[in-house]
């Protein structure tokens, strides 16, 4: 039994192949079309799935797609009767997309396999939006029973949905609807500080700890009332998101203080802090009285979280801190893209009502389910463009790179199955010394081209965990914060404790430094030998030589750009930024010997800011 799974049109495109209940492969189209959140039919994902499983689309059983298009209309057609006649200008944008685009999904998916693929699956079925996310959370996760809790921006109608999985079964308990939306909340804020929506929620996140919660009790005040059980209701009279093309309105300018938005590409100052600080605190509020409503009404001691709001990996730390439930399990892609397999596994279990059988961790297969390229194929490329490389065997690269990771060189780290998913895991990562005073901004500023305030996240070998963080539970999808143990922390001088804002970059807070937010905390990866063995040999190889067992690691790309799928995109990131050192899986590169000449002939795509 095959099962493709589809997400597209909204956020990010995504395909999912499953085979007989074990995920095949899937990844977002963004990362072959090189448009970042790209929302278009997933042609080159769904095409690259039909490979990976060595079938063709006549052979697939069923494609599911992640939402239902119809009822998701009757939402955006009732939100603007409510408000009419506002919305009239943003009503006569959305309707004609809708009905020429949107609304008969059936009849486009039918039209793009024959246009596209030459051929016709077998049925084709639509999910409810987070019912998918629900199966993405729970089915794939390691545990028999769980309590699973949905929050993202809006699915048809749902913003938060509880649910209780038990065996191949989700049964939902109950849902806030749109236009009430923690996610929106978050978003509004992104939108207002100047950040992109859907794409500059994590920023927020990571401004956070520069600042202070001044604007918490305006928000609890005005914009969201949070009751006891951590349902919540927002005060639309601030928001413009139901009938406009903003987030907000001039009522929300007026709440704070009269004025507008920031400009995207305006200096950030105290005040975007102090907002975002606020936010998440609200945020985290919210998070915590639901998952203790939560466990109090099942009685279940595992939670599973999926949708984009479980991407705050901040809260999800506390949650892991402090929360009522003994086990977390995340979906790595919580958002819209692991809606297309969360989509497909629900067809599989849900709807077929086969057997689940849970493993031991989860049946994510450490997320590396996206394309792979072998050193044949690398070095025919390699080849074919000229360019100078040496071939190295396992050993003595991972040795090499240690020396390098020592002198404090930045490395692109490209080997095996690409990640599933936001983040990079160790198969599309920039790498750097988790030690050095220089490497955080050398990173933002000479690699990535992006915000001086964004935090690294560290790689760390999982037997190594607890030395370095006050964490001892694994977290191989960096979607957990906690922080650095106190005796790897440096006290501060009287003086230093007096910063505040962007000066709190220059201050060295940990021997670990590069990796160290400004609040003391780290989103973690635990790298484990068993899901990434070249990875965490390499590692396990600086560790010999420094002692340490921490890197730090972020995803393989510039700013505004998506994590590079091939060797080429790979090759263009590391000719175009300070990269010093590119790996493709054996192959070893040095920025010095490449000839300027090169970059002509590959040519350098220019990616607009995120």
């Amino acid at each position: 039994m095959q099962i493709l799974g589809i997400s597209a049109y909204y956020h990010d495109s995504a395909a999912c192949l499953v085979q007989d209940g074990q995920i095949i492969a899937a990844a977002q189209e963004e990362r072959f079309t090189r448009i970042k959140h790209d929302s278009a039919f997933p042609e080159n994902a769904l095409r690259y799935c039909l490979d990976q499983a060595k079938t063709s689309i006549e052979k697939i059983d069923k494609v599911v797609f992640y939402e239902k298009p119809f009822v998701k209309f009757e939402r955006l057609l009732k939100t603007y009767l409510s408000f009419a006649p506002r919305g009239l200008r943003s009503f006569f944008e959305a309707v004609p997309l809708w009905i020429r685009e949107k609304l008969f999904m059936k009849s486009e998916i039918v039209r793009l396999f024959a246009e596209k693929f030459g051929g016709m699956p077998g049925e084709i079925l639509f999910n409810e939006h987070h019912r998918s996310h629900a199966a993405s959370a729970f089915y794939p996760s390691p545990f028999a029973d769980a309590a699973i809790l949905c929050l993202d921006g809006v699915g048809e109608w749902s913003t938060t949905t509880a649910w209780i999985g038990q065996g191949n079964k989700l049964n939902q308990l109950w849902e806030i609807r749109f236009p009430h939306s923690l996610g929106l909340l978050y978003s509004a804020f992104t939108y207002y500080t100047g950040f992109k929506v859907n794409s500059g929620e994590y920023k927020l996140m990571g401004l956070a700890p520069y600042g202070k919660p001044v604007y918490r009790q305006t928000i609890l005040d005005h914009l969201i009332d949070i009751k006891e059980d951590g349902t919540f209701r927002l005060n639309m009279k601030y928001f413009n998101y139901c009938t406009g093309l903003t987030m907000t309105n001039s009522n929300f300018d007026e709440l704070f203080g009269g004025v507008p938005p920031r400009s995207p590409e305006d200096p950030v100052t105290q005040r975007e802090m102090d907002l975002a600080r606020s936010v998440q605190e609200v945020t985290e509020e919210v998070f915590m009285r639901l998952a203790n409503t939560m466990h109090r009404e099942t009685g279940h001691e595992n939670l599973c979280l999926a949708g984009g709001v479980a991407l705050n990996c901040v809260a999800n730390g506390l949650l892991q801190r402090q929360g009522p439930f003994k086990n977390l399990w995340i979906q790595p892609a919580a958002g819209d893209a692991g809606g297309a397999l969360g989509a497909a596994l629900d067809v599989w279990y849900g709807s077929l009502k086969n057997e689940r059988t849970v493993s031991a961790k989860d049946s994510m297969a450490g997320c590396y389910l996206g394309p792979a390229f072998n050193n044949d194929e690398i070095k025919a490329f390699l080849e074919r463009n000229k360019i100078p490389y040496r071939k190295i065997e396992d050993k003595t690269l991972f040795e090499q790179i240690g020396e390098d990771l020592e002198n404090e060189k930045v490395i692109g780290w490209f080997a095996g199955r690409m990640e599933f998913g936001p983040r990079a895991l160790g198969s599309r990562s920039i790498i750097g010394d988790a030690r050095s005073k220089t490497m955080q901004s050398v990173m933002n500023l000479k690699i990535k081209f992006r915000e001086s305030f964004r935090p690294f996240a560290p790689s760390v070998l999982r037997e190594r965990l607890s030395d370095y963080f006050e964490l001892d539970v694994d977290s191989p999808y960096m979607l957990l914060t906690a922080k650095v143990r106190p005796e790897h922390m440096i006290e501060l001088s009287e003086e230093e404790r007096t910063y505040t804002g962007l000066k709190l970059l220059n201050l060295q807070r940990s021997d670990i430094t590069a990796i160290t937010h400004v609040d003391g905390s780290a989103r973690i990866q635990t790298v484990h030998a068993d899901t990434n063995p070249r990875y965490h040999a390499m590692i396990k190889a600086f560790e010999k030589r420094s002692g340490c067992g921490v890197i730090v690691n972020t995803s393989f790309n510039v700013r505004g750009e998506p994590i590079v799928c091939t060797p080429l995109d790979a090759y263009k990131c590391f000719m175009r930024t300070e990269i010093d050192r590119l790996v493709l899986e054996n192959y070893y590169l040095c920025k010095e010997d490449q000839p300027p000449e090169i970059i002509e002939k590959i040519g350098l795509e220019e990616f607009a800011p995120d």
